[in-house]
């Protein structure tokens, strides 16, 4: 309890706390001058590797694997923390100011595309993968995928953010969020009890989607210790899942793009040719 009441009208007169203090307001817009790089790709990422900016690596990776050299992408990092993504050359590609965002010049007119559900339909749709062409499968599809764009956030800026980085704890928020994200994990559950991939039989956008999330959370690669929290081990049919995802190597590649934290061997912090995983990564540039 707290003796905390809200105004009549709320005012940002100090920072929010917690671990993105830093970068969070309540405005949008650019706050410095910054032009994006472009590389030698029609296919330009700026990202990072949270679960969000996975999502799309690996629907890249995937696509690259399936033999859709049109796929080659440059893969820019932009780093959050540090408020990469407030540059008015990556507000121009995403006004909303996060990670993933994409721009395809392989046409006259550059595209634009951002958020990451968004970023997965448009590249299945451009090279005829990963999402069904005729009913109902690509209905449960997109509806899985578009489960994952709603509760998410219920897992992310709900539990995770107060049971990893508020600066206090809150029983009464983390225990709402918790039972929340159970629910989820069970709702997962559920569905992959019934059938291999959540979209049906095939390996589909919603995987692609849902996996650096929830796939993330089973493997015990989420907020801490949340896994033994959470009691993730008894969601078995997630955790089939979840590991059969991450034994494909695309998906191991998709994982190191852009990513800028952990074991240096894994960090590609960009990537502009295949070649880079064996030769740009953390460890193998530190060693020079």
């Amino acid at each position: 309890m707290t003796d905390y009441t809200p105004p009549k009208v709320w005012t940002w007169n100090k920072p929010s706390g917690g671990a993105f203090a830093s970068i969070n307001r309540p405005i949008a817009g650019p706050t410095h001058d910054k032009e994006l790089p472009v590389g030698k790709h029609p296919l330009q990422l700026y990202s990072l590797a949270t679960p969000n900016g996975v999502k799309v690596t690996v629907m890249l990776e995937e696509l690259l694997a399936r033999g859709h050299k049109g796929a080659e992408y440059d893969a820019w990092l932009i780093r959050i923390n540090d408020g990469d993504q407030f540059g008015s050359g990556f507000v121009e590609v995403n006004p909303n100011s996060k990670i993933p965002a994409l721009m395809d010049r392989s046409g006259k007119t550059p595209v634009r595309i951002f958020e990451s559900g968004s970023i997965l339909v448009y590249l299945a749709e451009k090279f005829g993968e990963f999402l069904p062409t005729e009913q109902p499968a690509r209905a449960e599809v997109l509806s899985w995928l578009f489960w994952q764009m709603g509760s998410a956030p219920y897992l992310g800026g709900g539990f995770g953010h107060f049971y990893a980085y508020a600066p206090e704890k809150f029983e009464y928020a983390i225990d709402r969020f918790a039972m929340e994200v159970k629910r989820q994990m069970d709702v997962l559950d559920r569905r992959l009890a019934e059938t291999e991939y959540l979209g049906g039989k095939d390996y589909s956008i919603a995987d692609m989607a849902v996996w650096p999330w929830y796939g993330g959370l089973a493997l015990g690669r989420m907020y801490n210790d949340s896994a033994e929290f959470l009691s993730v081990r008894e969601y078995k049919n997630v955790q089939r899942w979840a590991k059969a995802i991450d034994a494909r190597p695309a998906v191991k590649r998709g994982r190191m793009v852009n990513r800028a934290f952990g074991e240096p061997a894994l960090q590609l912090h960009e990537r502009h040719d295949a070649s880079d995983f064996d030769t740009n990564t953390q460890d193998k540039l530190a060693a020079e």
